[in-house]
């Protein structure tokens, strides 16, 4: 783990290419934490579950008394079809209709979890030093408890993904992503048609593929979103004060798009992420998902108080 310091910073985005949950931008002080260098790997999140037994939601069949609280009063109840141990899984179609269709490029693959990412008859053989993926928000806190960590606030992880910079766009500054040396495994080329695999990554990369931030933090940008421990709400930022001290979020999730879904906050972007997407590799740029939501570009890491 890396020693993040103590510190003041102006949190959110400062120019006007940010979305609307971005703004306004707010100063937060911080006190000093440690944080995992790298996301939680394949190999790590084994020991977690060959010393527990543990089982992740991707694993699980889906409750429907359960899945019904997160739906408008009244929904039918899905086909027992859609009850099975089952994760969305990334799908490259040859054409799309528009970008704000998701399902053009997510399937939900039964058999699909953290040890078979891409489906049942795929498997992470010699892939021990890959960030594990397919992880929700309960799995990450189930391994946080075991390991004696905890997930980062989104202040926290913002914060220690600037790196030491001040009002720089990226964890490495300012330069685009695709200018110069690669700096983040994201999508180069048409999302989500076609990938140039510039960075030399078509899909996921291992940890530690390029240059860390200023702290010593690798992949603070792309390859995989991570879990913070914040509730999501759209409006979070027009209610924080002049200056936030150690804030840990709201205390309820409210997503406009999907009310009556509660989510948390991912932060990061992934290796889906593009310029005309999402842009979710800015070190503002804020993601939501509900907690019980495992996908083939989810994963995290791990912070401990600074003194325990």
């Amino acid at each position: 783990m890396v020693l993040i310091p103590a510190g003041t910073f102006n949190m959110g985005a400062k120019d006007k290419e940010g979305r609307e949950d971005e703004y306004p931008q707010h100063k937060v002080k911080l006190s000093s934490f440690w944080m995992d260098a790298n996301e939680v790997t394949n190999a790590e999140f084994r020991m977690f579950v060959d010393a527990t037994g543990y089982l992740t939601t991707a694993e699980r069949k889906p409750v429907w008394e359960e899945m019904k609280k997160q739906l408008p009063a009244g929904t039918s109840k899905p086909p027992d079809s859609i009850f099975v141990a089952a994760s969305l899984v990334f799908y490259q179609p040859q054409t799309i209709d528009g970008l704000d269709n998701a399902a053009q490029w997510w399937r939900w693959m039964k058999g699909a979890d953290w040890k078979h990412p891409h489906g049942p008859k795929t498997n992470i053989n010699g892939k021990d030093h890959y960030p594990v993926v397919h992880i929700s928000w309960d799995d990450a806190m189930a391994y946080c408890k075991w390991s004696g960590k905890r997930l980062p606030t989104e202040a926290e992880w913002e914060y220690a993904a600037r790196g030491g910079l001040k009002e720089n766009l990226y964890p490495w500054g300012n330069e685009d992503v695709e200018k110069g040396i690669a700096k983040a495994n994201t999508w180069q080329g048409s999302f989500p048609i076609s990938n140039t695999n510039w960075d030399k990554f078509g899909g996921l990369a291992p940890i530690k593929q390029f240059k860390p931030n200023g702290y010593g933090l690798f992949d603070m940008a792309g390859n995989v979103w991570e879990w913070c421990s914040d509730w999501y709400r759209s409006d979070y930022y027009k209610s924080v004060g002049q200056l936030a001290t150690n804030p840990i979020g709201p205390t309820d999730s409210f997503d406009p798009i999907e009310p009556g879904i509660p989510k948390k906050v991912v932060r990061g972007g992934s290796f889906m992420c593009n310029v005309s997407y999402c842009e979710g590799y800015k070190v503002t740029s804020r993601m939501k998902t509900s907690t019980d939501t495992g996908l083939e570009h989810t994963g995290f890491r791990c912070v401990i108080s600074n003194g325990f």
